[in-house]
């Protein structure tokens, strides 16, 4: 992830080893991490059976936030590919009952959201 897209806040993909490293001892048994996304101090998570976002806060991040998504939850979604002059794709996801979209994350050109929306697709339209 270069620079300055790391300074714009979008996500760049995480392999699979790394998040069972750092975040393995979220999952329950029989849980897999399917595809990850990292921020500059952010990271969200799919598994085969939720969403995790891991939200660090404060100056020096040392406070951290484990958001979980049921994929039951949610309601739609949508991505939105990048362009000739917009260089990040997005991804919005509305939680059952709210109006907006409660998750709003930008990609950049390393990720492939038609592989983030599969992963959606597969959960949320079982």
């Amino acid at each position: 992830m270069g620079l300055f897209s790391a300074i714009l806040g979008n996500a760049g993909t995480v392999s699979k080893e790394d998040l069972l490293k750092d975040f393995g001892k979220l999952l329950i048994e029989g849980e897999d991490i399917e595809l990850g996304f990292k921020l500059i101090r952010d990271t969200f998570i799919f598994t085969s059976k939720r969403l995790i976002l891991v939200d660090k806060q404060g100056l020096t991040g040392s406070k951290t936030e484990y958001k979980s998504i049921n994929y039951k939850s949610i309601s739609r979604f949508s991505i939105e590919t990048a362009g000739t002059f917009d260089l990040d794709a997005e991804l919005k996801i509305w939680i059952s009952g709210e109006a907006q979209p409660s998750i709003r994350k930008q990609f950049n050109k390393s990720v492939n959201v038609y592989d983030v929306q599969n992963v959606l697709a597969f959960h949320v339209l079982k």
